[in-house]
């Protein structure tokens, strides 16, 4: 396990408890899922923040982003007090040392969050049968391949299940677990430290919003990377 050294916000460490937070990444995994509830929480004092993979070798995130594991799945606390994982690569979904540490870490979680397809993942983990959960609209119809019941929305809370869908939702998480740990006040002042306002140039950022047309164009250009995520769900034991 590799120690990482990072700036944090001047918070005096007496005023907030430690959390520890793992986050899974995976060749080819997508950054903008997770890079909201790795600043929102990894800026806070007394944060223990790991990076999980198999091993601590650089690899690409996809697109091309460079990024190297802090942590191993054998050497990441046994006890998280957040497990959070976003889209991974479809062959992830059948990698059963993955879906084992996830299992195990989340079984114990205060938290388990999941953004876009990671929130299937954790579907496959076994981590969200009986829950209600969202994912990214072009797959929430495999959420009930895993037992679990689609409810629309940027992220939907069910009990310590935390899922979303929207590239902004992994900021949404962790205001929520923020607020949850550290209280309403902390919450404010982390979204007005990353001054949280999304005013997107069009308003197209919801199927309701963007419209059948744009939405079909949209599915269409995304097909073969939801096809292949669909194909992964689909050979994973349902729920």
């Amino acid at each position: 396990m590799s120690t990482v050294k990072t700036e944090h916000l001047a918070i005096p460490d007496g005023e907030l408890p430690g959390l520890t937070v793992a986050i899974l990444v995976a060749p080819g995994y997508m950054p903008v899922d997770i890079i909201g509830v790795h600043t929102a929480l990894g800026l806070l004092p007394k944060v223990e923040l790991h990076l999980v993979w198999k091993n601590t070798d650089e690899f690409t995130g996809l697109p091309t982003f460079p990024t190297r594991p802090t942590t191993t799945f054998a050497d990441c606390p046994r006890d998280v007090d957040v497990l959070f994982t976003g889209a991974v690569p479809p062959e992830v979904f059948q990698d059963a040392e993955t879906l084992a540490f996830l299992a195990d870490r989340g079984s114990r979680a205060r938290w388990v969050a999941g953004s876009c397809a990671g929130a299937l993942l954790l579907g496959a983990a076994g981590l969200l049968k009986g829950y209600r959960a969202t994912t990214n609209f072009h797959v929430t119809h495999l959420l009930a391949h895993y037992g679990a019941s689609f409810e629309p929305g940027n992220v939907v809370e069910d009990r310590n299940r935390l899922t979303a869908g929207p590239a902004t939702g992994g900021f949404e998480i962790a205001f929520r677990i923020i607020q949850d740990v550290y209280g309403d006040d902390m919450a404010r002042e982390t979204i007005l430290q990353t001054e949280y306002a999304p005013k997107p140039l069009f308003d197209t950022g919801t199927v309701e919003l963007a419209g059948p047309e744009l939405t079909a164009r949209a599915r269409e250009h995304l097909r073969p990377m939801t096809e292949a995520v669909e194909r992964a769900v689909l050979r994973t034991p349902a729920a």
